[in-house]
């Protein structure tokens, strides 16, 4: 059976997808999940081979994460056909991609619903203030932590066999 594919979106995929990106990734190691789910990110307007900020980088080296080799990527059709779940960081992700891609949204959802609430996760990158970058990596962590049962019931992993 193929791996199920999850793809994180934010609008330049220089911070807050890649952050998420790595974030999920240790998650789904952690629980021993890592070869039946891909992940992936991508950006609303990204350019393409951009890396991340060198706040994101520094934010989540500070995690444990390493995000140092991140690539940016302009999302495309064969990214919303071929994930499994879109996870988007602001309800204008989730608006553009339900437009441009109405092919994919049964399968698009905004992060923080995965953890019951229903807010933005906020751009970091125009303040280039490491409080706000700690503060965005903080709330995407947490969304993943509380929404991790959510996620995997919409791939179709079951989360009791963890």
């Amino acid at each position: 059976m193929s791996p199920k594919r999850i793809l994180l979106v934010c609008t330049g995929n220089l911070c807050r997808s890649p952050m998420a990106e790595g974030f999920l990734r240790r998650m789904l190691k952690e629980r021993g999940l890592n070869g039946k789910i891909e992940v992936a990110s991508a950006g609303t307007s990204a350019l393409e081979g951009e890396p991340a900020t060198p706040l994101a980088i520094y934010v989540m080296a500070q995690q444990g994460i390493p995000i140092s080799s991140h690539r940016s990527h302009r999302i495309t059709p064969e990214d919303i056909t071929s994930a499994d779940l879109v996870l988007t960081m602001t309800q204008e992700h989730y608006q553009f991609l339900s437009t441009k891609f109405p092919q994919g949204q049964r399968r698009i959802r905004l992060l923080s619903e995965m953890a019951g609430v229903r807010s933005d996760i906020e751009d970091p990158i125009y303040s280039q203030n490491i409080d706000n970058y700690t503060k965005c990596a903080e709330a995407i962590r947490d969304y993943l932590e509380w929404g991790l049962p959510r996620i995997l019931d919409l791939v179709g992993i079951n989360a009791a066999g963890w």
